[in-house]
């Protein structure tokens, strides 16, 4: 590619984020407008296809149309400048914490426990699966397109494909450990980060379309939700014994909670991942690398907030709706999160996007044989899968769509997977080291 060609002007036709987030809330209305109704095409059509589900792909339509973006470049001064949506930012690092606040307040942490084992089986079956799907991927794809794995020194594929297992496995703090550990080429970096969003995001619409189908899948797999059942039950009728009509003042004062204490997460967080920053013992340990992360941080403390108020008389604020808010805040995230697939990038280079596409399928096929062996229900098939690959962003999106009772789990699944997420990486590289074609 020439340099006339690399200057290419990428911008969508709408570029302000004041815009895009009146469309993005025009098409949330639009999905839950169109799915309250009872009878008619609407609802044969949402029995098939769930809400949350269309709340991610009408965004990614608008985005993969070329009327909005993520991400996307302009030419200025005969220079190439990267221009970015500031909308995922502010539901990630504003809307979400305050969502785990406010989803957490009715929490009941011990009947979480009592959901047993089964869980964490599935969060761990899916690392398994990362780190084995990804050498698989390779001896696959290097049978008929091994320049495509292949490459020497720092332009070597498998060290870019580390990233992404240190992606989907931990997080954003473990694909940079992953990315200072084996040196890929910076100039290719871009190309593993497309094939990262790309894959995870169509994966998280294959698991968000499977929730229509949970019932099924329980039945299929024998698995006893009765746990589950009773979690959400319980939940349900504290929220109906403290029920009452909200006034103005209990919805400043959830706003002021829940906002207080994204506040004070984003205080904690910047202080806590500069001072693991400044320990050289932490910072220079790529096993310790998610303790340096602000995100990391800024989840913990807020859900930890929740928890904490939920042991208080904060909890009555459950009746005045204060996990609808909190789900109001998590649409919104889904709706960013939507705008980041664009279809039409699977076409820049295919047969890469293709060993994610292989690797993602092994890793859903171990979870869905490990699950029907141990009977779990497809709520933690789900949520452990997202934990690993999407990570506290949008583990917590899928299990709220079970219930906000639950947003807990995939949090605290989410957090796990900072901890393991640079160990499985570097084993799920070694591998695809050995795997690749020389």
């Amino acid at each position: 590619m020439n340099f006339q060609e690399a200057l290419v002007d990428t911008s969508p036709i709408i570029t302000q984020d004041t815009i895009v987030f009146g469309l993005l809330m025009a098409a949330l209305g639009f999905v839950f407008y169109t799915s309250s109704k009872t009878t008619g095409f609407w609802q044969k059509f949402y029995k098939v296809v769930p809400a949350l589900l269309m709340c991610y792909l009408i965004p990614s339509i608008l985005s993969s149309t070329g009327l909005i973006a993520s991400e996307w470049k302009t030419i200025e001064d005969g220079q190439l400048a990267e221009n970015s949506s500031s909308l995922y930012f502010m539901a990630s690092r504003y809307l979400l914490p305050a969502a785990l606040v406010l989803m957490t307040l009715s929490i009941d942490l011990k009947a979480v426990f009592n959901l047993g084992p089964k869980a964490l089986i599935m969060f761990l079956t899916g690392t398994v699966g990362i780190i084995i799907g990804g050498p698989i991927a390779i001896l696959i794809v290097s049978t008929f397109s091994p320049e495509t794995v292949g490459g020497a020194g720092p332009d070597a594929v498998w060290r870019g494909l580390s990233t992404i297992a240190g992606s989907w496995i931990g997080g954003g703090a473990n694909q940079a450990a992953m990315l200072e550990v084996y040196q890929f080429n910076d100039d290719l970096y871009g190309g593993m980060v497309l094939v990262d969003i790309v894959v995870a995001n169509i994966w998280m619409a294959v698991l968000l379309l499977g929730i229509g189908y949970a019932a099924k899948f329980d039945k299929w797999t024998g698995a006893d939700v009765k746990s589950i059942e009773t979690l959400k039950k319980k939940i349900t009728d504290y929220s109906l014994s403290v029920k009452r009509e909200a006034t103005l003042t209990d919805i400043m004062v959830m706003l002021g909670l829940s906002f207080g204490a994204v506040s004070l997460a984003h205080f904690g967080g910047n202080y806590l991942s500069a001072w693991m920053e400044g320990i050289g013992s932490i910072s220079k340990n790529i096993y310790l690398s998610f303790l340096t992360s602000q995100f990391f941080w800024l989840i913990s403390i807020a859900t930890i907030i929740g928890i904490i108020l939920s042991y208080t008389p904060v909890k009555k604020y459950e009746g005045t709706g204060a996990s609808r808010i909190g789900s109001i805040f998590i649409y919104i995230l889904v709706a960013t999160i939507g705008v980041k697939m664009d279809l039409r990038q699977i076409l820049e280079n295919p047969w890469l996007i293709l060993v994610g596409l292989i690797w993602i399928s092994i890793h859903a096929g171990l979870l869905i044989l490990v699950a029907k062996l141990t009977k779990s229900p497809y709520f933690f098939m789900a949520v452990g899968s997202q934990a690993n690959v999407g990570g506290a962003a949008s583990a917590p999106v899928v299990a709220a769509e079970f219930h906000p009772s639950l947003t807990t789990v995939g949090v605290l699944l989410a957090v796990f997977g900072y901890v393991v997420g640079t160990v499985g990486a570097i084993l799920c590289t070694i591998l695809m080291q050995i795997a690749a074609p020389a």
